[in-house]
């Protein structure tokens, strides 16, 4: 122990004397300045840093100030008459009073996180023809699984404002399709649920809920007029430079029908075609689960859809023959679903039609596949952006399969002529689409399920006369040897074609039965 204490007083002896000579003095001299050097440097940064925060701090409270006290949001307060951008709460108790308000005004987003959030759309659409996009204002009537699907599809593609109406509150059963609403939200109305959804995802996009039930009496305020007149806007827009408010007036560059009432529905598409705006509609998507059904075309040249019918034959008693896109389904309900029913005391109880929500409104509905709605949204947004953009739409397979159906008319044409002499048959090349595609499934009977490469529709049984429920599909090969014979010659088709293939006609035919009642006008 003591050898250990002598050794380090030895060392310290020798480093003493060592820091004594010139040399050593110098080393602390060097070693003081450097230490000294990066103490200031030290706190100089720290002290710049600390100041910056602070003028930081200070203008985002001097501007926050300014706003809260003169700035947009005031003015808005005093014109709009409700408080806004004071949370959720704000928006939705303004959205379900009907004032017109949606998204509560926000500070300008930056331009560069806007066009991140676009990029796709930018690369997909480009630059011209996202102007148009950025710069358009749709209107949405009905926020159901087809309205909200559809709404929440523009805002995220980028369009400037939209307008949601609807006065329906959001419901328990309801939560299977709607694209935007929680169980929390259960009870409030539906254009809110979209409103404050819309805020959290795209800020920057412009929200005009309006809780208000869509009626010709209130179509000229509900889409020509937007937020207030002209003369109010630019005063707003003076005020506080806010620019919005100088685009917030004129009429929509697009209207989307998403009502399920079809008196409300005619109504708006009357009211939109003689105003000279563009409207898409949606049709029945209720009690259908076929994906590969939907189709997307002009009103005029829909088919198969009982809902599509009555619309387009009501359009045509106002005077609208054509010009309105529509989407629906060719699909045929089956035959286990329909109307969910009604209790029986309810009837007992009398004036059923009291149970609905409005005069006129539905009492019992039908029942939703929750996508397929969202599906009927999806394709309407996406029609409405292309036609913002300016891109041309062409729907092919609707072009081809009518074609077809010509030509399938005019072989059957040509055999009743060989046959009865008259080439009038009592079917239109829509009814031939709907045996081909409808009842028989774009399969032929002979070959057996065969895909035929070109069909032909003849009669099953001579004698049975040109009814539905006595046409098959065959492939022409084999449409020649049926017409040989059977029909000029006297075999029976069950005698020629085995029971395999009959009991399929037979299937087809009853099921044609079936179907007739949903398209006959």
């Amino acid at each position: 122990m003591s050898a250990v204490s002598g050794a380090s007083t030895s060392l310290l002896t020798r480093v003493e004397s060592q820091l004594r000579t010139p040399n050593g003095k110098l080393v602390l001299v060097a070693l003081a300045t450097t230490l000294l050097t990066t103490g200031t440097i030290l706190t100089t940064q720290k002290v710049r840093r600390k100041k910056k925060r602070g003028d930081l701090r200070e203008v985002v409270e001097r501007r926050t100030r300014e706003e809260d006290e003169g700035g947009e949001e005031e003015v808005l307060r005093q014109f709009v008459g409700g408080p806004l951008g004071e949370g959720e709460g704000a928006l939705s108790a303004n959205a379900e009073r009907g004032d017109g308000v949606g998204s509560k005004p926000r500070k300008p987003t930056s331009e560069v996180i806007i066009r991140e959030a676009l990029a796709r759309n930018y690369v997909f659409f480009g630059e011209e023809a996202m102007t148009k996009i950025r710069g358009a204002f749709v209107v949405v009537v009905g926020l159901g699984g087809v309205g909200s699907a559809c709404a929440t599809m523009l805002v995220r593609s980028g369009v400037r404002k939209v307008r949601l109406i609807d006065f329906d509150q959001v419901s328990l059963s309801s939560l299977n399709r709607h694209s935007t609403a929680n169980l929390a939200q259960v009870g409030t109305p539906k254009v809110v649920s979209c409103a404050d959804y819309f805020a959290s995802i795209a800020p920057w996009v412009e929200v005009d809920a309006r809780n208000e039930l869509f009626s010709k009496e209130d179509a000229d305020t509900l889409l020509e007029g937007v937020l207030c007149s002209i003369r109010f806007a630019t005063i707003m827009m003076e005020l506080t430079r806010c620019s919005f408010c100088s685009i917030s007036t004129g009429k929509p560059d697009y209207v989307i029908d998403a009502i399920d009432n079809i008196d409300s529905k005619v109504d708006l598409l009357v009211y939109c075609h003689k105003h000279g705006l563009p409207v898409f509609s949606s049709l029945g998507a209720a009690a259908k689960s076929d994906p590969s059904r939907i189709q997307v075309s002009d009103i005029s040249t829909t088919f198969e859809d009982p809902l599509a019918r009555v619309v387009r034959r009501r359009l045509k008693s106002e005077g609208v023959h054509s010009g309105v896109p529509v989407v629906y389904s060719t699909e045929k309900p089956r035959d286990d679903l329909g109307l969910l029913p009604l209790p029986e005391e309810e009837f007992q109880k009398g004036k059923v039609d009291e149970l609905a929500a409005i005069k006129n409104f539905r009492v019992r509905i039908l029942p939703v596949l929750g996508p397929l709605p969202a599906m009927f949204g999806n394709a309407a947004a996406t029609y409405v952006l292309q036609a913002l953009a300016g891109f041309k739409m062409e729907p092919l397979p609707v072009k081809n399969r009518h074609k077809m159906a010509a030509t399938i008319h005019r072989q059957l044409a040509a055999v009743e002529i060989r046959l009865s002499g008259t080439n009038k048959i009592p079917m239109s090349e829509d009814d031939v689409l709907y045996l081909f595609e409808e009842v028989f499934r774009a399969r032929s009977v002979a070959p057996l399920l065969g895909l035929p490469s070109r069909p032909c529709l003849l009669r099953w049984e001579k004698e049975g006369g040109l009814r539905w429920d006595n046409l098959v599909v065959f492939d022409r090969a084999e449409g020649e040897i049926h017409e040989k014979e059977v029909l000029m010659g006297h075999k029976r088709p069950e005698e020629l074609w085995g029971p395999e293939v009959t009991a399929l006609v037979q299937k087809r035919h009853a099921e044609e039965r079936r179907l007739r009642k949903y398209r006959i006008e």
